[in-house]
C-alpha cells in the first residue's frame, strides 16, 4: 500500500514539474512575442515634448503650471513658438504671470504668439494686426443685435439717415450698407468672450484708418446699425440702398424736364412795344 502511494506521489510531482516547466517556456515565449510587437509598432517619426493646455483658456486669463503638461509632439509638425521646457514657459525671475492674448482650447499647444511676456498686460492693442484701427460704435438693443454679438464676430454695418441732391425739398430717408464683415475686438470695455447676452451701450472694431473716416461721418449724420456675420461665412456683400419708395415699391416720379431757355429784347416806337428773340449768351 505504501509502494503504491509513493508510486503515485512521485508521479504527481513529477507531472506538477514538468506543468511548471511548460507553462515558464510559455511565459518566455509570450514575453519574447510581445516585444518584438511593441518594437514593431513603435513610432517611426521622431517626436519632442511640448507644452498642450489641460483645459479650454479664456483670453485674458492668466497662465499657470496647474493649466498645462507635456505631450509628445511630432518634430516634422512642430508649430512655431512652441515651450519645450518649463524654464521657457514660466521663467524663474518673471515679474509676473503670462497672460492669454487668444482663447486655447483643451489640448491645444501653447504658442508664443498666444500669450504675452511674463508680466506683461494684454491690452486691447494685442489684437489689432498692423495697419488696423479701433473704433467704437455706439449701440442698443435693436442695432446691436439684442445682445447676441461676441468679440471675434463680424458684422456689416448699415447707415439710417436723410439725403437730399442739392434740394432740400427732395430730401429722402435711405439705409445704406457703408462697411461688410468687420471685425468686433471688444464688446463694452470688455474684450474676452462674453458668457451670456448682454445688451451693449457700445461695440469696438477694428478698422483701417479710411473706415474709421467713414464711420465716424456716419454716426455723426445718422444711425448705424449693425447686422452679424455668419460663422464661416465668406460671401462679399454687394452694395444695398434701400429708401422708402423702393421699401414699398413704388416707381419714383418723373423727373420735369427743363423749360427751354428763350432770351429777347424789346424795343419801343411810341406807345408799341415789340419784343425780339435773340441767342442767349452762354
Amino acid at each position: 500500500m505504501r509502494l503504491i502511494f509513493g508510486l503515485v506521489l512521485i508521479v504527481g510531482l513529477a507531472l506538477a514539474g514538468g506543468a511548471v516547466y511548460m507553462a515558464r517556456n510559455y511565459i518566455g515565449l509570450y514575453q519574447t512575442e510581445l516585444a518584438k510587437e511593441r518594437a514593431a509598432r513603435a513610432p517611426a517619426v521622431a517626436t519632442v515634448q511640448v507644452y498642450v493646455a489641460k483645459r479650454a483658456l479664456k483670453y485674458g486669463e492668466p497662465l499657470t503650471r496647474a493649466d498645462v503638461y507635456l505631450v509628445e509632439w511630432p518634430q516634422a509638425a512642430l508649430p512655431d513658438g512652441v515651450f519645450q521646457d518649463e524654464a521657457g514657459l514660466f521663467p524663474p525671475d518673471a515679474p509676473g504671470p503670462r497672460l492669454l492674448l487668444r482663447p486655447v482650447e483643451r489640448n491645444e499647444a501653447v504658442l508664443a504668439v498666444k500669450v504675452t511676456q511674463p508680466g506683461e498686460d494684454a491690452g486691447l492693442t494685442s489684437r489689432l494686426e498692423r495697419g488696423m484701427r479701433a473704433f467704437a460704435i455706439k449701440v442698443d438693443v435693436a442695432s446691436g443685435v439684442s445682445g447676441f454679438l461676441r468679440p471675434g464676430d463680424k458684422v456689416d454695418v448699415y447707415w439710417t439717415g436723410k439725403v437730399n441732391h442739392g434740394d432740400e425739398r427732395k430730401t429722402r430717408d435711405v439705409t445704406k450698407l457703408i462697411e461688410a464683415a468687420v471685425l468686433l475686438i471688444a464688446i463694452d470695455q470688455s474684450a474676452s468672450e462674453v458668457d451670456s447676452a448682454t445688451i451693449a451701450r457700445t461695440v469696438t472694431v477694428a478698422v483701417r484708418p479710411g473706415q474709421v473716416a467713414a464711420l465716424a461721418q456716419a454716426q455723426s449724420t445718422g444711425k448705424l446699425s449693425l447686422s452679424l456675420v455668419g460663422t464661416g461665412d465668406d460671401t462679399v456683400a454687394a452694395a444695398i440702398e434701400v429708401d422708402q419708395r423702393s421699401l414699398l415699391g413704388l416707381e419714383h416720379p418723373p423727373q420735369a424736364a427743363p423749360k427751354a431757355r428763350s432770351c429777347s429784347i424789346k424795343t419801343r416806337r411810341g406807345g408799341e412795344v415789340n419784343e425780339i428773340a435773340i441767342p442767349c449768351p452762354d
